[in-house]
């Protein structure tokens, strides 16, 4: 049977979902290719575009900051050094992947991105694949790579730049349209303007902090209780260290949250406490408060936080109390 496939985001497909191999990310719609980087299908014209990039440690020319990605083109494999990461020939925009990639920046089209395993350590799963929404390509040129070819010759690359669409511009899946709708319904004279973001919210900033709750069982990484209601169920919540808002623009990874109790989630967010480069748990509470803290933080080796969000969150807050300092 021929599988449909769609420019956008895929139905039933929630932001942030991990699917462990290839293979599932290939039946789930998400790309057309088991092992290629740029997917591609072909458009109402019958020409070929972009509809998905896989991020996995591709060329060296490549860079991942999350809400912007520089992404290098295709080659044919003759072209290329797996080992090294290096291109043996200039690439060419009439290479089939390019082409259907630059169509699709010349048509506007949206590109799904995934990270895989192999990525930037900063944001990719530590296993498996991991769909992160829906990108828009803001230009499309031709640059020289960092690299030299085989006998010291410049090479020249299609470098693809992307912008990742805000939370309230990706699409609303069935499920995610559903609870707008009922949002709609049950909370008509409350917020009109923000209830479908607050929705969209809700659902699409839950999936990789779900898996942060669900591997320490809810218990908190600072203080460590452990929360359950009557119901039996615990409750904790997922905290960046770098927050998703501006100005600090945090990705919603694994890597970049912790779970916590809702006091110390708070505590978190003002400042109240830090982590180490050491893993501790530093506090800034007047002395003689009453707290309750553990000297590090609960860490399993599956979770793969990494130091440098705990260090963003760190300095805010030194900087914060030493210019307050300076202003006494």
């Amino acid at each position: 049977m021929k599988v449909e496939r769609v420019v956008g985001h895929i139905d039933g497909i929630e932001l942030g979902s991990v699917l462990p191999r290839r293979r599932d990310v290939f039946d789930a719609r998400l790309h057309s290719d088991l092992q290629r980087g740029i997917s591609k299908l072909k458009d109402d014209d019958g020409k070929l575009v972009s509809d998905a990039i896989v991020l996995n440690g591709g060329y060296l020319d490549d860079h991942d900051a999350w809400h912007e990605i520089r992404y290098t083109g295709a080659s044919p494999d003759a072209d290329k050094d797996p080992l090294t990461k290096r291109l043996k020939a200039s690439q060419s925009w009439d290479y089939v992947d390019n082409a259907a990639l630059k169509r699709s920046y010349d048509r506007g089209h949206p590109v799904r991105i995934l990270r895989g395993f192999n990525g930037d350590e900063h944001y990719s799963p530590s296993e498996g694949y991991r769909y992160d929404g829906l990108y828009r390509i803001t230009e499309a040129r031709t640059a020289i790579s960092g690299t030299r070819g085989p006998a010291g010759e410049p090479i020249q690359i299609c470098q693809f730049i992307l912008e990742r669409y805000s939370d309230s511009d990706q699409e609303l899946t069935v499920v995610e349209r559903a609870a707008a709708e009922l949002a709609d319904f049950t909370d008509e004279e409350k917020f009109p303007q923000t209830r479908t973001t607050k929705v969209q919210r809700m659902i699409r900033d839950t999936a990789a902090a779900r898996r942060i709750k669900d591997l320490y069982g809810g218990q908190c990484q600072t203080c460590g209780i452990r929360l359950v209601g009557a119901n039996a169920k615990p409750y904790s919540q997922g905290a960046h260290l770098k927050p998703l808002a501006e100005p600090h623009r945090g990705p919603d990874v694994e890597r970049n949250i912790l779970c916590l109790c809702p006091n110390c989630h708070a505590r978190l967010d003002i400042g109240a406490i830090s982590i180490g480069k050491d893993w501790s748990v530093i506090e800034r509470v007047p002395h003689g408060e009453t707290r309750s803290t553990l000297s590090r933080l609960l860490m399993k080796k599956k979770h793969g936080l990494h130091p440098d969000y705990a260090t963003y969150q760190r300095d805010w807050w030194d900087n914060f109390e030493r210019s307050r300092g300076e202003q006494q």
